[in-house]
């Protein structure tokens, strides 16, 4: 029951009555009333006046008494000039808050099997490093937006693509077999994401002194520096080996490929580590090796078809200057696939496994124009959803110091992220005092759940499309806009619960709540349409702000009234059915988020 849908109604009807005409629900413009004035929902009067020919305030007041006559949910109405403010009767925040309390998913929908089906891609990993911290930020984002549709009616399936080919891989795949005299991750006591990372690093910093070295030599020779770095770049003996060995894999030489998926294998073991350690996982994961084939193939179809055109160097490209952009190259002269051919692949084996009706890319905006372009290529090829294919688009995560750069090994790991942030937790946790009457067991728990929490939050909070500075130690704060502080309210609420064992907890027709108490019912009738704006718009952020205004206002309703103190039985029995629904849309509000919140701090 939202209470600006009951205002709704009653205005239609009231001018349906009064003036003889039918107006549009949705043209009814209703709001919460503004804290300077009398009432909790506030009618918006002239929309109407087209329809009454009357002044605001005469309109207003034949509407208010119309209404109040015809409605029990009126205890009184004030008209401000073309605003008409309504406070309700004790009995609709009851029936409200009955009505939340009867539904364990409140303010969410249920998908059903002829919902629409939306598939969320996230992650996108390199098989040549492990994650990091802008890995991080992807997981979240795709994991809450997985959520976020699922409690918005989709149904939904999760992917990953994984990157586990091109020159990238072929470097680190070298480097093991020039400096890693044989060593696996367990011998290394590593998981081989990192291992594998290190030989990427190392390729790097050999690479480097063989272009400084070749650099110096052709300048020597009088070669201009600039010239002289490119030429380096070129004839650099390791990345003609990695480009050999590259050559090697696409033509399917055994010894690489055996190589090749040794190594990925390492990597994926210690992918799946951190998945889990961040809560997050997928429906189906597909890889690049597969989808570029399937690409290049779909591509000599829409040649032969004249979507696309070749050159005399045998290349294959797509002419978009009837869109307003350039020509895009899709295939090589070699017969080698780029980006754009994979995730044409990628789309046709998706569309092939499942009958998808919004496909949704989680990918940094640095590909905004990537996917501008497989938006028009994927359409022009024929796929339903391809013109109106979604690229959530996010910013950069920066550091204090600046930028990440992955091959100078200067990057924030997730490992090492995850087990600081579960550190950190615990040693402010230890230093304020709290968990004293658990386990130890149980207070390593809630470190993790906290100092996950703490992560996920500082990250969701921010707007996905804005870039962010992430800072660890403004992160975990049980004060302020954090994600401990909701987490410790939850814990809070939880504990009241518990010592509120055995208390009645129906509500009765006889107590009238007070303005903090209707404030809160206010605030947890306005969480499903904060999950569909959430849906609607793609940001998490609008759930985070929600959870933490909620959590405000309980904290300052627990800072006034007592709950297991109240004055009477009926106070009581109200506020622990008060106290218990706010406890969970917390809980599934921080769920759609992918963050836990621990029984007790």
């Amino acid at each position: 029951m939202k209470l600006d849908k009951i205002v709704a109604q009653a205005a239609v009807e009231a001018v349906k009555s009064l003036y003889g005409q039918d107006v549009p629900l949705n043209l009814v413009q209703v709001q919460k009333t503004r804290p300077e004035f009398e009432g909790n929902m506030t009618l918006v009067i002239f929309p109407l006046l087209k329809i009454s020919h009357k002044k605001p305030e005469d309109t207003a007041r034949e509407i208010g008494e119309y209404i109040a006559a015809h409605n029990d949910f009126v205890e009184q109405y004030t008209i401000v000039k073309g605003f008409l403010n309504f406070t309700f009767r004790p009995h609709t925040w009851l029936s409200m808050l009955q009505a939340i309390d009867n539904d364990a998913h409140y303010g969410e929908k249920r998908a059903t099997a002829e919902s629409p089906l939306a598939m969320v891609e996230y992650s996108s990993p390199n098989t040549n490093k492990p994650l990091h911290l802008g890995h991080v930020r992807n997981n979240l984002l795709g994991w809450s937006l997985a959520r976020i549709l699922e409690a918005n009616g989709w149904r939904v399936v999760k992917t990953n693509i994984v990157n586990d080919r091109g020159i990238h891989i072929c470097k680190s795949m070298l480097a093991w077999e020039k400096w890693g005299n044989g060593i696996t991750p367990e011998a290394a006591h590593k998981k081989g994401d990192h291992l594998i990372g290190d030989f990427y690093v190392l390729f790097d910093k050999h690479y480097r002194e063989e272009v400084a070295t070749l650099k110096a030599q052709y300048e020597a020779e009088g070669v201009a520096a600039d010239e002289a770095e490119e030429r380096a770049k070129r004839e650099s003996p390791l990345i003609k080996e990695a480009h050999a060995m590259l050559v090697k894999w696409e033509q399917g030489d055994k010894e690489v490929r055996e190589l090749w998926k040794k190594m990925n294998s390492w990597v994926y073991a210690g992918f799946d580590q951190t998945y889990k350690a961040l809560g997050v996982s997928f429906d189906k994961i597909y890889y690049e090796s597969d989808t570029y084939l399937v690409g290049k193939k779909k591509v000599m179809e829409g040649l032969q078809r004249g979507l696309f055109f070749r050159k005399e160097d045998g290349s294959v490209w797509a002419d978009l200057t009837q869109e307003g952009l350039d020509q895009k190259l899709l295939i090589r002269n070699d017969g080698t696939s780029v980006y754009m051919t994979q995730d044409i692949g990628t789309a046709t084996m998706r569309f092939s496994d499942y009958p998808i009706d919004k496909m949704i890319y989680v990918v940094g905006n640095e590909q905004n124009y990537h996917f501008q372009v497989l938006s028009i290529l994927l359409d022009r090829l024929g796929f339903k959803w391809g013109k109106d294919l979604v690229h959530f688009s996010y910013g950069m995560v920066n550091l204090p110091n600046g930028k990440m750069k992955s091959r100078e090994g200067t990057v924030v790991d997730a490992d090492e992220l995850i087990a600081q942030m579960t550190s950190e937790a615990r040693k402010m946790s230890d230093e304020l005092g709290k968990g004293a009457e658990m386990t130890e067991e149980e207070r390593s728990d809630v470190a993790r759940i906290v100092g996950l929490g703490a992560l996920k939050y500082f990250i969701l909070k921010v707007d996905a499309r804005k870039n962010m500075l992430f800072n660890p130690a403004e992160s975990i704060d049980f004060n302020g806009n954090t994600g401990p502080f909701i987490q410790y309210t939850y814990a809070r609420i939880r504990s009241i619960m518990r010592k509120a064992d055995g208390v009645k907890d129906s509500l009765g027709d006889g107590y009238s709540p007070n303005e903090k108490e209707t404030e809160l019912i206010q605030k947890l009738g306005d969480f499903g349409s904060t999950v569909a704006e959430a849906g609607r718009n793609y940001n998490p952020a609008t759930l985070c702000n929600y959870c933490y205004e909620l959590t405000k206002l309980f904290n300052s309703f627990y800072h006034d009234y007592s709950i297991l103190g109240a004055e009477s039985a009926e106070a009581l029995a109200f506020r622990y059915v008060l106290a218990r629904n706010v406890a969970k849309v917390i809980k599934n509000g921080m769920g759609l988020l992918g963050i836990e919140v621990p029984e007790r701090m």
